[in-house]
């Protein structure tokens, strides 16, 4: 079967009364399948323009790099995740399958859940910090009218962080979330396309808000990194790099989601290196631009850009802004953080869990993970959640990559990975291999995570071994893809059925 393009046999029509099987899973046939190039490089770019590419450019400044070792350490990363995204992203174009059914090749018809729900865990991650960036926009928006709401008597603990002002408008726009799952993702459309016409808009103006106060972009740019040796950068770099690595850990995986759609693999291909890295670095450009221009303007670095919006004098300018990023901020979360992990957790069981109670799950647990948190300040947001995710999701992307190139040699059998008794169904529907594998890709970041959330001292392990966290996806996903490369070459693989 060649992988020159993409399959153009029809899957055999029984497979629709599986339990494995739905309409949101099912492959998508030759005849459906009309994205081409610049699809692809659109959904990169309209990706890429959002509110936490710009916070992560800014928290590079923010932790001590200058302007262009900021903006070389985002190339880079993204340059490197898009190899997983490239190599996983031609299964999806080659038959027409969605991730979970991916992974069933590597994982088990059942234990796909596993991955699946790995990813799923992190899109709510992902939606709390986007619910609380948009609640956070209302409530600067809020304060500038109504300076009291600083001065509310505090309703939480002095743990949680959480003042009371900010809970109420992160409270409300995430029940604006919900309401917006409520009616469907249909509703969102025209959001999405206000997002693509505004945030660029937005981003350009306030850069060029940050030339002209500082008198040109040459002071902006000499501001000098505040590392003084090189120990003290490189030690900072890596854990960076990883972290931007992770940025898209989870698109990595489920690429085949949107790549099943391609006209072929050259357009899913070129699509994306056209897309992801050069966007990115741009809209990171501009964060690191503005960023850098606040410590000339206000004597300090701002990372923020809804807190640095909060700063304008001019209530009117104050409010347009924030009433702005809280809708772009809304269209983006649903759209990329609430359809696909709903659909992962419906996938556990179809016949209790719909799209709609999917959401309200991610919904939870996208409150439960505490965002406010993640993002109060750059170690937050890139050595506790970036690097963190990163150790879990790139042990998969060693798993499906080494399963589908090594051991399945890029031939799958389309109509077993839907059969709850099939070849792909292994031991009980688990691969245990793929099982292990994991576990032990996981395992080498754990001390590392451990001491960085403070639940260990620096002396419980030798310091080599808390200084994997560091490189934690690249650690898992060499380590995942060693040992079930290793497995599955000891043990006889099953034979595809033709």
């Amino acid at each position: 079967m060649s992988d020159k393009n993409f399959i153009t046999e029809e899957y055999d029509e029984d497979i629709k009364s599986s339990p494995l099987f739905s309409e949101d899973l099912e492959p998508v046939i030759k005849s459906k399948r009309t994205w081409g190039t610049w699809n692809y490089a659109a959904l990169w770019i309209s990706m890429s323009l959002c509110i936490p590419t710009y916070m992560l450019a800014s928290s590079l400044i923010e932790g001590g790099m200058n302007w262009w070792q900021s903006i070389l350490t985002i190339f880079l990363g993204n340059t490197i995740v898009l190899i997983p995204m490239i190599l996983n992203g031609r299964a999806g174009t080659k038959y027409g399958i969605p991730f979970p059914v991916f992974a069933r090749a590597s994982f088990g018809v059942r234990g796909a859940n596993i991955p699946a729900l790995l990813r799923a865990i992190v899109a709510c991650g992902w939606f709390g910090i986007q619910t609380w960036i948009g609640g956070f926009a209302i409530y600067q928006m809020l304060r500038v009218w109504f300076p009291s709401l600083d001065n509310l008597p505090e309703l939480f603990p002095i743990s949680f962080d959480l003042h009371t002002g900010p809970a109420i408008t992160f409270f409300l726009f995430w029940l604006l979330n919900m309401y917006v799952v409520y009616l469907g993702v249909d509703s969102i459309k025209k959001l999405l396309v206000f997002k693509a016409y505004f945030l660029p808009a937005a981003a350009l103006a306030l850069m060029f808000w940050a030339i002209y106060e500082t008198d040109g972009l040459g002071p902006i740019l000499d501001q000098p990194s505040k590392f003084t040796t090189s120990t003290e950068f490189w030690n900072f770099f890596f854990p960076a790099l990883t972290g931007m690595v992770g940025f898209w850990a989870t698109l990595s995986l489920n690429i085949p989601d949107f790549t099943r759609y391609a006209k072929s693999q050259k357009a899913q291909v070129n699509g994306q290196i056209i897309g992801l890295p050069p966007s990115m670095t741009l809209f990171a450009f501009i964060g690191v631009v503005v960023t850098s221009a606040t410590f000339l303007i206000y004597g300090e670095t701002i990372w923020d850009p809804v807190v640095l919006a909060g700063r304008f004098e001019n209530k009117i300018l104050v409010s347009i802004t924030m009433i702005a990023i809280a809708i772009s901020t809304l269209a983006t979360n649903i759209a990329a953080n609430i359809v696909s992990p709903a659909n992962d957790f419906a996938n556990l069981s179809p016949g209790k869990i719909n799209f709609r109670k999917g959401g309200y799950i991610t919904g939870i647990i996208g409150v439960l993970i505490f965002p406010w948190k993640l993002i109060a300040d750059p170690n937050g947001y890139i050595f506790t959640w970036l690097i963190a995710y990163s150790s879990l999701l790139g042990p998969v992307g060693g798993i499906m990559i080494a399963d589908y190139y090594y051991i399945k040699r890029q031939t799958l059998n389309v109509n077993e990975l839907y059969k709850v008794k099939g070849v792909y169904t292994y031991s009980n529907g688990f691969n245990k291999n793929a099982v292990i594998a994991l576990l032990l890709g996981i395992i080498p970041n754990g001390p590392g995570f451990l001491l960085t959330v403070g639940l260990i001292s620096n002396d419980v392990f030798p310091e080599w071994i808390s200084h994997l966290y560091n490189y934690a996806w690249f650690v898992g996903f060499a380590v995942s893809f060693v040992v079930y490369y290793l497995l599955m070459r000891k043990n006889s693989t099953p034979k595809l059925l033709n």
